[in-house]
Formats: structure tokens, C-alpha cells, sequence
């Protein structure tokens, strides 16, 4: 699997794969087009079973992307790494891209495991870097979806400024009706 390695690009992947396996309705001809839209190359196949496992890695995620603060989403990161993923190592990919971490079993290993995997390395280096929850959950009632909270600037609460302008203007016609 080549993909942009950088500890942000995994991250925006991250996010985006939350959200997209997070969607009812997603096909694991969905889940493809993210990966491809983040890096990834080659042939990608994604089975049904593929896209339930990485809901339920998405699940698991989302609680650090939900910590109210930097201790909160630390204690489920490492609950994570305790319990789902494998040992440290270094892989190329067989050459095909440059040496980079990986806390999955192997360079094959399906893709719901390297999903968390590599999720829960790059969420890990974020805290490490930014001492504060790598993300929120949107704030609109209409959307569950997760953010990366990179860059300084006042804290974020939507995920996109869509569903920010949506909820304003939804809080200005309620102060005007």
C-alpha cells in the first residue's frame, strides 16, 4: 500500500476514512475512491467484510477524535494501542515508496487491521506534537463527522464551513422567528 507518508497525510486519511466508513450506506467501492483520493496506488480492492472491519476500526477512532481534552484522548489512544495493534517496524513496501513506520502485522495484512494501525500511529504522533485531542466531532446535530484540528487559530467546533454556515444561519432564524 504507497501513500503519502507524512504524519498529517495519514491523519487527513484517517478523518476522511471515519467518515466515509462511518456512512450506512457506504460500499467498499466508496471506501476505494477515498484511499485513492489519500495516496494510495495500485490495484485496491475492498470487500464487504473489509469495510465492516474498518467501521468498527472507525469506532474505535472516533473516541479519540471525541476527547473532551489532550489526557482523554490520549488514555483511548493508548487503550487502542494496547489492545489492537502490533509491534513497531519499518517497512518499504517491498521498495515501491520510501521506509516508514507501521504497527500492522505485515505489509498485507487486511485493511481493516492497517487502517487502525496506522491511524492510531499518526494520532499518536499528533498528541505527542500538539499536546492537545488531534480533532473534534462536528458540533452541527446534523453531521457526525470528524475534523483534524491542524494549525493554530480559535479551536474549532464544524468539521467544514458548510455546516458551520448552516448552523448559523439555522441560529439566526430561530432568534427571529
Amino acid at each position: 500500500m504507497s501513500h503519502s507518508h507524512s504524519v498529517r497525510a495519514v491523519a487527513q486519511r484517517t478523518a476522511a476514512l471515519i467518515n466515509v466508513v462511518s456512512l450506512e450506506a457506504t460500499t467498499p467501492d466508496a471506501v476505494a475512491e477515498v484511499l485513492r483520493a489519500h495516496g494510495e496506488t495500485g490495484l485496491i480492492e475492498v470487500s464487504p467484510h473489509d469495510v465492516a472491519e474498518m467501521r468498527t476500526a472507525a469506532t474505535m477512532l472516533g473516541q479519540i477524535f471525541a476527547a473532551r481534552d489532550v489526557d482523554e484522548a490520549a488514555s483511548a489512544l493508548n487503550g487502542l494501542l494496547r489492545r489492537n495493534v502490533g509491534a513497531l517496524r519499518l517497512t518499504s513496501h517491498d521498495d515501491r515508496s520510501p521506509w516508514h513506520p507501521h504497527l500492522d502485522s505485515h505489509d498485507d495484512a487486511p485493511w481493516g487491521e492497517w487502517f487502525l494501525a496506522s491511524s492510531c500511529l499518526a494520532l499518536a504522533v499528533l498528541i505527542w506534537d500538539h499536546q492537545r485531542p488531534p480533532g473534534g466531532v462536528c458540533a452541527s446535530p446534523n453531521c457526525q463527522n470528524v475534523y483534524l484540528t491542524v494549525g493554530s487559530g480559535p479551536p474549532r467546533r464544524y468539521c467544514s464551513r458548510r455546516c458551520a454556515t448552516r448552523e448559523r444561519v439555522a441560529a439566526y432564524r430561530r432568534s427571529h422567528t
